[in-house]
C-alpha cells in the first residue's frame, strides 16, 4: 500500500498547473452553484426531478473461510452476500419553488462570480504561467 502512495500523490499534483489549481480550489462554490442551476433548470422543463437511490440485491457468492495454522486448507464455502445499485427514479416537485430556487441561485451566482474575479486574478498574480 505505501509503494502505491508516493506515485498516486505524483499523478495528483500534476493534475493542473499551480495557476490553474489555485483558481479549481478558490472557485469551487462558483462551479457548484453552476451544477445546481443546471439542474433545477432540467428539473423545471421535465415538470419532475430525478431521485437516485440506493438499493440492495442478495446473492451467492464464495466466503474465504479462516484458514487455521498447521492444520489442512479449507475450502472456500457459499454464502450470501449483499452488492448495491443506483436506481433513478422520477420525483413530484413544486414547479413554482423550484422556479423561486432557480432565481435565487442565479443572484448567487452572479455574487459568486464578482467575487470569483478577485480571486482569479489574485491567482494569476501569484502564479504567472
Amino acid at each position: 500500500m505505501k509503494r502505491l502512495t508516493f506515485p498516486v500523490l505524483v499523478l495528483l499534483a500534476a493534475c493542473g498547473t499551480p495557476q490553474e489549481q489555485c483558481i479549481r480550489y478558490n472557485t469551487r462554490d462558483l462551479r457548484t452553484v453552476d451544477r445546481l442551476i443546471a439542474e433545477t433548470e432540467g428539473n423545471l422543463d421535465r415538470g419532475y426531478a430525478i431521485e437516485t437511490i440506493t438499493e440492495y440485491e442478495e446473492y451467492w457468492g464464495f466466503c474465504p473461510q479462516r484458514q487455521i495454522p498447521d492444520a489442512p486448507p479449507v475450502p472456500d464455502q457459499m454464502c450470501r452476500k449483499e452488492r448495491s445499485y443506483t436506481v433513478d427514479r422520477p420525483k413530484a416537485i413544486d414547479l413554482n419553488d423550484e422556479a423561486r430556487k432557480l432565481d435565487s441561485l442565479k443572484a448567487k451566482r452572479k455574487e459568486l462570480a464578482r467575487e470569483a474575479e478577485a480571486v482569479i486574478a489574485q491567482c494569476k498574480a501569484e502564479h504567472p504561467e
